[in-house]
């Protein structure tokens, strides 16, 4: 677990240099407060996953690249995380005190961000909850036996994970009122359903019973609607 909870603080530093850094200034409040929700959500989640796959967590605390990875997967996994984990909490910083884009979000608005941000974590830490086999990487696991997972909220939609990403990368901005950050979240969520598009290829191909599951669970990110 020591290596998990060195990887949880190297996230939040990261995120806190890019904002800090951008913002020119430590006495930013809001920032502050994102960064505490994000450990308390992300620890929490991670106690709680402990309990029912520790294989996952380590397998998560590693860099999120893998030899078996395809080439194409590792360069939009890269490309949502500059752009949204690190490009937003960085562009917010320089829009909040600096550029000044757009007018910021209202604060009854911003507080909803923060919601939006918590709910979208939450529901990651479910979904790696109910799914074992939810790694950082594309790739077929025949070292842990790769099933189809359809219990939980993948009985709902089939990437819960994914669908967290535009809850937290919009509530970043709201919460830190730059609705330019919160505008700019189309960047990396726009890489991410790329990802998703190629991912659901390969698992077609490769594992077995996941065109069933396709037929079962019609849609990938909202229920209803895709």
């Amino acid at each position: 677990m020591l290596v998990v909870a060195l990887r949880l603080i190297a996230d939040a530093t990261l995120v806190a240099l890019m904002l800090f850094a951008s913002a020119g200034t430590l006495a930013w409040w809001r920032a502050w407060v994102l960064l505490g929700v994000l450990m308390v959500v992300r620890v929490a989640g991670a106690a709680m996953i402990a309990r029912v796959s520790p294989t996952l967590l380590r397998e998560r605390a590693r860099l999120p690249l893998h030899s078996e990875q395809p080439t194409t997967d590792r360069v939009l996994l890269l490309a949502v995380l500059a752009t949204g984990f690190l490009g937003l909490p960085l562009l917010a910083g320089l829009d909040v005190y600096r550029w000044h884009v757009l007018p910021p979000p209202t604060p009854w608005l911003s507080s909803v961000g923060l919601v939006l941000f918590v709910l979208g974590w939450g529901l990651k830490q479910v979904a790696l909850r109910a799914n074992a086999f939810a790694t950082t990487v594309v790739r077929l696991q025949t070292e842990r036996a790769h099933a189809v997972v359809d219990a939980g909220v993948y009985a709902v939609v089939r990437h819960p994970f994914y669908a967290a990403d535009p809850l937290i990368l919009v509530g970043l901005g709201l919460w830190l009122q730059s609705s330019a950050a919160a505008l700019a979240a189309v960047v990396p969520v726009l890489f991410m359903v790329l990802r998703l598009k190629l991912e659901e290829r390969f698992l077609l191909r490769a594992l077995p019973g996941y065109g069933e599951y396709v037929t079962r669970v019609p849609h990938r990110l909202v229920p209803g609607v895709w």
